[in-house]
């Protein structure tokens, strides 16, 4: 796609380093468990975390949806913020794959509390389902990558072990939030009993997440992706690639922040933005004034070079990453100043 890509972080391509590093990784099947590189993967994103045991997927669509297998049963219900990407953005999985129901809750830039929390969990009553998981999402998608600090998490894992509820972290974004609360992955890993850790977003890698728990629940989580048609072959290759962003993609992560931070601080500037978005992290979420809606805006943008995600019927997102540097964000502000001289002709 030419152009400057804003629609998401999943842009990314393999840097010359990762693509040596996929080169050279040696492979061999990993249905056996006999693929090297996937298995210090899942080694070493686990004693990154301070968890048990791996399990490399293809996607974090997958590694969540195994987790909500492997927590709940039918006629159990998981709680989360209704802008999780669990209930959003994975086609119904939770119903399709685990015939469970949600709790949606509500709550400022995509989070929740522990006193939301608590609220939330479902009495003893046969006319109620079980509420059987809490599940958050770090950074927050829709909530315009929000993050939870640790003293925001603890207070609900807590809950969750008083109530013996499961609690899950989709960590699509985690190395984001991370990076700016200079919490270690360690420390985060203590309060959860799953993470999915998304590593085809900043992180770089072309493919992958990893969904990290305790021996017991990779087990169980294992047989899970067999049957979802995750048991992958010779996928060191993809294995090797995400090795590499662990190793050498986290840091950088702060440069996408300070261009995100530019690009919103330039909307703020223009007629045609309504309002724009806290910007915590790698994205930034903004509305538009009429005549402008989604739909004409990215019309107006792709003409001119600039290719964005519609996030609602007035509202766009863009978003930073390792493949955007300085000087296509000034040329994107640049497309943003012409695109303000034309909406000033209309109105």
């Amino acid at each position: 796609m030419s152009g400057i890509n804003l629609i998401s972080d999943t842009a990314t391509l393999p840097t010359k380093g990762m693509l040596e590093a996929m080169f050279n990784a040696k492979v061999g099947d990993d249905v056996f468990s006999q693929d090297p590189t996937i298995n210090r993967l899942q080694d070493f994103s686990a004693e990154m975390f301070g968890m048990e045991a791996g399990l490399f997927c293809p996607s974090g669509t997958m590694t969540n949806q195994i987790a909500l297998a492997v927590h709940t049963g039918r006629l159990q219900e998981v709680i989360c913020h209704e802008y999780s990407h669990i209930y959003q953005y994975e086609t119904g999985g939770f119903a399709y794959n685990s015939g469970i129901g949600v709790k949606l809750l509500q709550g400022a830039k995509g989070k929740i509390t522990v006193d939301q929390v608590a609220a939330a969990i479902n009495p003893d009553y046969d006319w109620l389902a079980e509420s059987s998981l809490v599940s958050l999402e770090n950074t927050t998608n829709k909530g315009g990558g929000a993050y939870y600090t640790l003293e925001e998490i603890r207070p609900i894992g807590k809950l969750c072990k008083e109530k013996g509820l499961g609690f899950h972290l989709d960590g699509a974004r985690i190395f984001n939030a991370l990076v700016e609360t200079g919490e270690s992955p360690q420390d985060v890993g203590k309060e959860f009993d799953s993470i999915s850790v998304c590593l085809s977003k900043g992180l770089g890698a072309p493919v992958g997440s990893v969904l990290l728990g305790s021996k017991d629940f990779i087990k169980k989580a294992r047989r899970l992706r067999k049957a979802m048609g995750g048991g992958m072959r010779q996928a060191g290759y993809l294995a090797a690639a995400c090795i590499y962003a662990l190793e050498n993609h986290i840091d950088r992560l702060k440069e996408d922040h300070a261009r995100a931070k530019n690009l919103g601080k330039a909307l703020q500037e223009l007629d045609f933005v309504e309002g724009v978005h806290d910007v915590d992290t790698n994205i930034v979420i903004f509305d538009v004034k009429e005549p402008y809606d989604a739909a004409r805006f990215l019309d107006t943008a792709n003409k001119m070079g600039l290719i964005a995600s519609p996030f609602g019927p007035r509202t766009i997102r863009f978003c930073t990453y390792l493949g955007i540097n300085d000087e296509m964000i000034e040329d994107s502000i640049n497309i943003l100043k012409e695109i303000n001289q034309n909406f000033l002709s209309l109105t």
